[in-house]
């Protein structure tokens, strides 16, 4: 029987480490999951066990070369982002994989903003809101600064993705959709990195930019696998919609976080984009994607459990509730009468605020809930829209939730909403990035699945 053509997707997550093979039509073949304990960085503060992650690696590929039924044509690489491995001459780790929610010093913050022409003018160039370690080129700041003498030894600070692709390949790279994401470190006014990064030597511990679909021989003798040099997450999933979709789109992705995404809109991020949540980072192409995002998930969350806890129910009911547009237009009908104005900060849910005895049931409560999650969407999502956009994509868990889909529907009536349904987008999105590499076949147009939500309605706010 002939081999299986695959390539391997290794997809590192905060929590989940997941290993894919994918053959040629991106049907997932064979997949593998891990989660290691974190270990800590020499103040205490919990951090990726890089060892651990750098073995599995290698204990992956030799699990998968075994398999005598597939062929492996590829491998890459995608992780999250803000986090980078500080390599040596000789490619050893010289320091933790440092978390990026580590406390940043305030002092050495001021200092760097004073120095540089102040917070609003480095967010306003580098399309970053100000996140202290989040913004990873702060981390390398720190470094130089407080540790000079490992500032001296690191040859590359490689992000996370790069630095996994490096341990198959041997090259070091960095690449643009880490570099560009909320690092402080490019300014999208000159396409370049911001002068702050010259002016610090930053960028002499850069490795050279390539690009998302290159690829590299790897390092073992006698393996013909090419290696991309991996993508940051957030890029990563949006591949797919780009390759199959032309029409300017809006990609609503949700989890955790809502993040809405809009890779048509390339208007420069003003002030106060920054100051509602609002960034731009770069696609696997190098163009600017505009992204706002809200805390949506985790709301829900912490929200679900309330309405449980008060109406004695388990939250797992509140998966599956039907929409019941009856509620809602009973719902707008007192929010007339109570002449109750949009919340001023769309960071807010208006739900928290709610006293739960005032509803019937917890139905009620819980459509009241998602009515006023929406309303943060939208007001959200408008801050990245652009007036050329056809139709949001929703994908993740609310896309699952019929009350969020048809309440975004009914408060966007002007566009096409879908739910799009894909098996494991951000694996899918790295092994498109280099689907010329190792694929025979054509891009397919069949990997997103689709689900229309009409409205008859619009709901007026």
């Amino acid at each position: 029987m002939s081999k299986i053509p695959v390539i391997v997707v290794f997809d590192v997550g905060k929590t989940n480490k997941k290993l894919f093979l994918f053959d040629e039509n991106y049907k997932i073949v064979f997949e593998r999951s891990a989660r290691f304990i974190e270990t800590f960085d020499e103040d205490g503060d919990p951090c990726e066990n890089l060892e651990s992650l750098r073995l599995s690696v290698f204990d992956s590929l030799r699990e998968v070369l075994k398999r005598k039924e597939f062929e492996i044509k590829a491998i890459n690489f995608s992780s999250y982002g803000a986090s980078f491995v500080y390599i040596d001459e000789y490619g050893k780790p010289l320091a933790p994989l440092y978390n990026y929610l580590k406390p940043y010093p305030e002092a050495l913050k001021k200092e760097f903003y004073a120095k540089y022409g102040g917070e609003t003018a480095i967010s306003a160039a580098t399309a970053s809101p100000i996140l202290d370690s989040l913004n990873s080129g702060m981390q390398l700041y720190r470094i130089k600064k407080e540790r000079p003498e490992l500032f001296k030894q690191i040859k590359y600070a490689l992000h996370l993705p790069q630095y996994l692709s490096y341990l198959v390949s041997g090259v070091e790279y960095s690449d643009l959709t880490s570099i560009g994401c909320h690092t402080q470190l490019w300014d999208f006014t000159k396409n370049d990195y911001h002068d702050w990064v010259l002016q610090e030597g930053i960028d002499k511990k850069l490795a050279p930019i390539a690009e998302a679909s290159d690829v590299f021989p790897a390092e073992f003798p006698g393996n013909l696998y090419k290696v991309g040099i991996g993508l940051h997450d957030s890029s990563a999933a949006l591949i797919p919609y780009l390759t199959s979709f032309h029409e300017p789109f809006v990609l609503i992705s949700t989890g955790t976080w809502s993040i809405t995404m809009n890779p048509f809109n390339n208007t420069p991020l003003q002030a106060e984009d920054l100051q509602q949540d609002c960034l731009s980072y770069l696609h696997y192409k190098g163009k600017p994607v505009k992204a706002s995002r809200i805390f949506a998930g985790y709301e829900h969350d912490q929200q679900v459990k309330r309405i449980g806890a008060f109406f004695k129910q388990g939250i797992s009911r509140y998966k599956n509730m039907r929409y019941d547009a009856g509620i809602i237009d009973e719902l707008l009908e007192e929010r007339k009468k109570r002449n109750e104005s949009l919340p001023d900060n769309h960071k807010v849910s208006a739900f928290g605020a709610r006293d739960l005895a005032s509803f019937s049931s917890d139905t009620q409560a819980y459509h009241q809930f998602m009515l006023d999650l929406v309303v943060q969407q939208k007001a959200s999502s408008n801050l990245v829209m652009g007036n050329e956009v056809k139709r949001i994509f929703v994908d993740g868990g609310f896309s699952k939730n019929v009350i969020f889909m048809n309440l975004l529907a009914r408060v966007f009536p002007e566009v096409e909403v879908f739910a799009a349904s894909m098996a494991q987008a951000t694996a899918i999105g790295t092994a498109l990035s280099i689907h010329k590499h190792w694929n025979t076949k054509q891009m397919p147009n069949d990997i997103i699945e689709l689900k229309y939500y009409a409205t008859t309605h619009d709901l007026s706010l």
